[in-house]
């Protein structure tokens, strides 16, 4: 039997034992437990002082030095050259002639108006490229190549559409355009195409609609210019006109032409201040006195036409009609111009004119109160009120075109009734047609 000395001895190695043996075992388990961690974590470079963090360059990797460009801007004022214009930017002289003598070939700077220009150039001076606007589809550049400088004219990508506009007339045809989003080009384009069938200065009506099948040129989304117009319809009440567009020409639905041997008016587009009348008080001399013509008030200025194709049998002073011209027409019509204020660049007695040639430009001359063309006919040696002058129709079609302009016209009706596919061409369904107008 142990002594309790012995026995006590003999517990506390065991202690010591244990003690050591969970001490060593804690130590490895927390090895292990760290290898394990650091095993399971992503690979991650160490970063040095040769190596580019995210997004930046190493020692053999610096991007070069980005390069200085001079870059000056101006544009071609009215009463001034191109040359001069550069000059006035402040490009060399060098470069002036350089830049001429490129574009020579290509542009004509004697029409020049307006325009805007950019020059670049690098660091020393020297040109690296020009660009030259004259408008948003006439541009010119000029590059520095390997073999020196090449000058363009750039191709501008253009789309053309056919639209329909509608309109009603409120209080004018300027209005009623305006108001369906349209520019006044359109207006003077339809003024002109139905001059011979529509006086606006009388016939307009509050109620009237038109509608119009037009081309649109486009540059990108930015509306450029007009294009053709396919055709045109004006309702008045119970009375439809209609334009077509044939060959050149517009004719109405039974294939007559509207362009009439008379025009409705001598004027594009102004209001009547004074209407036919037999008995009209006269504002300078007083008293009632036949009036027998209409006036037509316009601004000083204005371009007055020619009716019809006819001869000249008096250019002069006219006595109370101021300077007047009067021309001789076939089948005994005459018709009068007074109170111009001068004349057409080649009016004078004997020569022949053409429809809608300018004959005068409107005045106050003779016994006037203001600016405006005081216009007579006449037919067989009496006057006739041109309001209420019925001309004869126009030329038909030639029969051998009649199908062809038939079956025109019935693509043309069956857009207006809104058949036809937004962008496409009325004439042949193609679609919207790039780079044209």
């Amino acid at each position: 039997m142990k002594s309790p000395v012995i026995q006590r001895k003999f517990s506390g190695d065991r202690r010591r034992v244990r003690k050591r043996i969970f001490l060593v075992g804690s130590i490895v388990l927390v090895v292990l437990l760290v290898m394990v961690y650091l095993l399971l974590l992503p690979y991650q470079p160490i970063p040095s002082s040769e190596r580019p963090s995210e997004g930046g360059y190493g020692l053999e990797e610096i991007p070069p030095p980005q390069p200085v460009y001079q870059i000056k801007e101006g544009i071609l004022r009215e009463k001034s050259t191109f040359s001069k214009s550069l000059r006035e930017s402040g490009i060399s002289p060098q470069w002036v002639e350089q830049i001429v003598s490129l574009l020579g070939p290509m542009v004509d700077f004697r029409r020049l108006k307006t325009g805007q220009f950019r020059f670049v150039a690098d660091e020393a001076g020297e040109m690296v490229a020009f660009i030259f606007e004259v408008g948003p589809t006439e541009i010119y550049e000029i590059e520095k190549g390997l073999q020196g400088y090449l000058a363009r004219k750039k191709e501008v990508p253009l789309l053309t559409r056919v639209e329909k506009v509608e309109g009603v007339i409120r209080s004018s045809l300027f209005e009623a355009m305006e108001s369906a989003g349209e520019r006044e080009g359109l207006v003077l384009s339809i003024a002109e195409i139905l001059s011979g069938e529509i006086d606006f200065y009388k016939e307009l009506r509050e109620g009237d609609r038109f509608q119009i099948l037009v081309e649109k040129v486009y540059k990108e989304r930015e509306f450029l210019r007009y294009g053709l117009i396919h055709a045109v319809e004006f309702q008045r009440g119970e009375r439809a006109i209609l334009g077509i567009h044939f060959e050149g020409d517009y004719y109405n639905e039974k294939g007559h032409s509207l362009k009439k041997a008379f025009l409705r008016s001598p004027l594009r587009f102004t209001r009547i201040s004074s209407r036919f009348s037999r008995a009209r008080k006269h504002p300078i001399l007083g008293g009632v006195l036949p009036h027998y013509g209409v006036d037509y008030a316009a601004p000083a200025g204005t371009p007055v036409w020619a009716v019809a194709d006819g001869t000249v049998v008096s250019c002069g002073w006219g006595g109370g009609f101021g300077k007047q011209v009067i021309l001789r027409h076939p089948n005994g019509y005459m018709t009068y111009y007074g109170h111009l204020s001068r004349f057409g660049p080649r009016i004078k007695k004997g020569v022949r004119v053409k429809q809608k040639e300018v004959i005068g430009y409107v005045g106050s001359t003779g016994l006037s109160t203001g600016p405006h063309l005081d216009y007579r006919l006449s037919k067989d040696g009496k006057f006739r009120n041109p309001l209420k002058e019925e001309f004869p129709s126009g030329r038909p079609i030639e029969p051998a075109k009649r199908e062809a302009f038939q079956k025109r016209r019935d693509e043309i009706l069956a857009w207006l009734r809104g058949e036809g596919r937004e962008g496409q061409r009325p004439d042949s369904g193609a679609p919207a047609i790039p780079g044209g107008g």
